[in-house]
């Protein structure tokens, strides 16, 4: 055979390859309203920048008549390019293929391409589309899961990892995306829950659908696995791209900058946003957009632990992570899933070397017997831990409250932060006036001719001396007392001051303990 047939040999067996599991297959993924597993790669990856990695894997499971079955590209397709010019490895399930179940060839393709991001330095994206462990295979396809497990924790922390799910997710191969930076849902579609509703019903007697258990709105909302949702899969991969734009490609690598210039930082506005009633709630999203680069705050987790702000933003071109309490839920309180929400994502800025811009108007922690028995004494000292151990630039803001064990948790001087700022109206105390001068001052309540005008008095009185940011600054607790409207100029300027600090890589990984 002429070089030239070997060719043509080659051209025939690509392209038969590239069909997936072939036309009605196709067909009927498209029917369900969702793309090919190659689609959804164009759709990700730069134009023609896609070059695919073991086309001709076979799997080699011979029982149950497996010997015979072809399985194109043994069910995910694998390869590397590049997403706005910058390398990224990818891998994405074939559902029509075999249902994209995956087998020990399956999993191989998957932790060759990991093994690959990690010696290259680049993203890992895998987008997630399979039934689940090929069954045929036995112990081989659970053999695989567990390595691609094992990948996934020794790179967190080193090179971004960023999950969609496009499809079903079920059983243990769940916890592989869990195990990554960041996951995306695709509503009505994307599916993912350990136990399908069929056994729960069986075994608990529970009656759920599949959207219920695990689609996209239970995951964003209640369980908190999911990071963004996506109303169709182009937007899921869209919003991949761009959670990408924030993180630099590893750890190794120096954050994301894009230039942006501004004549005048000041911002008279912010001196409009927060009330001088301390009862009174507003939006930190407004204070947010106030201070960051314009359209560039890209929130996470939106829809879980809303009293609690993350997401990414630039700061005069730099990325940066943001942490914020919201007055509008639970009045700002921390909770049990806002520490586990806020640790997580403390450690990923830091295994990141992005630096941490902290907004702090917080209460307390949230009171009550079922946060108490269901550990918020062990979740919530994950953020003081989180914030304990990284080593990027901290920068502190206090607007309003800042009470008690709560004002430690959202990066106080003492755990690390590198400068606090307060604002006038700061209030830097234990607790509340209301509640201090009731234990402070009780005798003298009780023993007042009008204990209720008493009350008051004694209120006012430790509002002026201990709710004002002034014997916190006396102390060094604050480094600087300043006008609302200077806070974006002061953030640059500790940016530039704190630029040389990043993280020396001993406390990698985005899990918190």
């Amino acid at each position: 055979m002429s070089l030239a047939d070997k060719i043509r040999d080659l051209e025939e067996k690509t392209s038969n390859l590239m069909k997936g599991g072939g036309d009605a297959a196709v067909a009927k993924q498209r029917s369900q309203g969702k793309m090919t597993a190659r689609e959804r790669i164009d759709v990700l990856l730069d134009s023609d920048s896609f070059r695919e990695t073991d086309l001709f894997a076979r799997h080699r499971c011979t029982d149950f008549d497996m010997a015979e079955k072809e399985i194109p590209a043994d069910g995910v397709i694998t390869g590397f390019g590049t997403v706005d010019g910058r390398k990224v490895f990818v891998y994405s399930q074939d559902f029509t293929a075999a249902g994209g179940a995956m087998g020990a060839g399956t999993a191989k393709k998957i932790c060759k391409i990991m093994d690959m991001a990690m010696a290259a330095g680049a993203p890992v994206i895998g987008i997630i589309d399979s039934g689940g462990a090929r069954i045929q295979e036995g112990v081989d396809s659970l053999s695989g899961y567990g390595q691609i497990f094992f990948r996934n924790s020794r790179m967190s922390g080193r090179v971004p990892q960023i999950s969609v799910i496009a499809g079903p997710c079920a059983g243990g191969a769940a916890y592989s995306p869990a195990l990554t930076d960041i996951v995306i849902m695709v509503e009505k579609t994307g599916k993912m829950f350990i136990t399908g509703p069929s056994v729960i019903e069986v075994t608990t007697g529970e009656v759920v659908d599949e959207e219920e258990l695990g689609g996209a709105f239970a995951h964003a909302s209640v369980s908190g696995v999911a990071h963004l949702t996506a109303s169709d899969e182009k937007e899921a991969l869209r919003k991949a791209a761009s959670a990408l734009s924030y993180l630099p490609s590893s750890d190794r690598d120096r954050v994301p900058y894009s230039f942006y210039a501004e004549e005048d930082e000041s911002r008279p506005a912010l001196e409009e946003i927060v009330p001088d009633d301390e009862r009174i709630p507003y939006d930190m999203k407004d204070v947010i957009a106030e201070i960051f680069d314009k359209d560039s705050f890209f929130e996470l987790q939106p829809l879980f632990a809303d009293n609690l702000i993350t997401g990414f933003a630039r700061l005069g071109g730099l990325s940066v992570g943001v942490i914020a309490n919201q007055p509008y839920s639970l009045g700002g309180c921390l909770d049990i899933s806002a520490s586990v929400k806020g640790a997580r994502f403390i450690r990923m800025c830091d295994a990141f070397n992005l630096p941490l811009v902290n907004l702090v108007d917080v209460p307390g922690f949230m009171p009550g017997v079922d946060q108490e028995h269901s550990g918020i004494i062990r979740h919530g000292a994950k953020m003081l831990y989180a914030y304990s151990v990284a080593e990027v630039p901290k920068f502190t803001v206090i607007l309003r409250k800042a009470f008690g064990g709560s004002y430690l948790a959202m990066c106080s001087k003492d755990l690390g932060a590198d400068l606090v700022l307060a604002w006038p109206a700061a209030q830097i105390a234990v607790m509340g006036a209301e509640g201090a001068a009731g234990i402070i001052f009780r005798r003298e309540i009780a023993g007042a001719e009008d204990p209720e005008a008493k009350r008051a008095e004694m209120v006012e009185m430790y509002k002026e001396k201990f709710e004002t940011p002034y014997p916190a600054a006396e102390r060094g607790h604050a480094d600087m007392v300043i006008r609302p409207r200077d806070t974006r100029s002061e953030l640059l300027t500790a940016s530039e001051l704190f630029a040389k600090k990043a993280g020396a890589g001993v406390n990698r990984g985005n899990m918190p303990l």
